[in-house]
């Protein structure tokens, strides 16, 4: 697999990213607005996700998305662990990720790869999406953000 920067003039892989955000309205705003990564295999595109800078020293994880048929092997991981990497050499000091209360999967993937939960903020997807979304038999209703630092701490 190899991982690299969305070309200059490239389409970005719309049916990856509307995956992991169904509004397309925002994807098409933050896509332009960020780092876009793509994960490829035989020149095929299998994953994306999107860095987008926040804050001063802070950058967003705004999107992470495999294609289904490839779901379960370890390619969502990979390219969390490269964002990590990649906002560390960019030089940003944290790293920050929101996923729905009801993606399950998701919020084991972020923790395992060194995210901590910072925030809950109540009926963010009922406020700025027109339809119900439903995972795991749950109604995504919240958004549940969570960050890590990126700076090594001396433990003194």
């Amino acid at each position: 697999m190899n991982l690299r920067n969305l070309y200059a003039n490239e389409e970005y892989p719309l049916n990856l990213l509307l995956l992991a955000d169904p509004s397309q309205k925002l994807v098409e705003e933050y896509v332009k607005r960020g780092d876009c990564w793509v994960a490829e295999v035989e020149n095929q595109i299998i994953g994306v996700y999107v860095l987008l800078p926040t804050r001063p020293e802070t950058v967003e994880l705004v999107n992470v998305a495999v294609a289904e048929n490839l779901h379960g092997k370890g390619i969502g991981k990979q390219l969390v662990l490269h964002a990590i990497h990649t906002s560390k050499i960019q030089g940003y000091k944290t790293i920050e990720i929101g996923t729905g209360n009801s993606s399950i999967g998701q919020l084991a993937l972020y923790q395992k790869c060194g995210f901590r939960i910072i925030g809950v903020d109540i009926d963010f997807f009922t406020r700025h999406y027109p339809d119900d979304i439903y995972e795991n038999g749950i109604q995504c209703r919240d958004m549940i953000r969570l960050s890590q630092d990126l700076i090594e701490r001396n433990n003194f």
